[in-house]
Formats: structure tokens, sequence, C-alpha cells
């Protein structure tokens, strides 16, 4: 099963492997976060400087359907 991470139409993190992908998505969505200080720091220093998600939606593809979006917002990392 191919899964994908995509951002403005475009691929930005691919798997065939069923777990990595959904964990990513997690991730980005703060739902496999602890706090919010965490959730903050992982989207300010990995996830749009490394792996080169943008601000914005993001879309969680499986075998090229459309399943679940979510959003990185700039208003999560105000302090």
């Amino acid at each position: 099963m191919k899964q994908e991470i995509r951002q403005n139409g475009e691929t930005i993190i691919e798997s065939d492997d069923t777990i990595f992908i959904p964990f990513i998505f997690g991730n980005l969505t703060g739902r496999s976060s602890n706090n919010i200080k965490e959730f903050k720091t992982y989207i300010e220093y990995k996830t749009i400087p490394l792996m080169k998600f943008q601000y914005g939606k993001f879309e969680f593809w499986q075998d090229g359907k459309l399943t679940k979006t979510g959003y990185i917002t700039k208003l999560l990392l105000i302090t």
C-alpha cells in the first residue's frame, strides 16, 4: 500500500510501510505530541527547515486516494 503526505500537490514523503507515514502525519497534526512545546519545537526545527514542509494545508494519501488533511499554522507557534 503506497502512502504519501502531499503539500501543494507535491509529494513530500512517501512509503509502502504502513506505519511510517501515519506516524509522521500524527506528528504534523500534533496528535503524537505530549504537549504544545514539543509540537512547536518539532514544527519550527524539523518540519519546516529539514522536511521542507511549508505553513498551510497538507494531505494524507493512500493508494492514490485522499484520506485526511491537516494544517501547519503559525498561530500555534506564537508564544
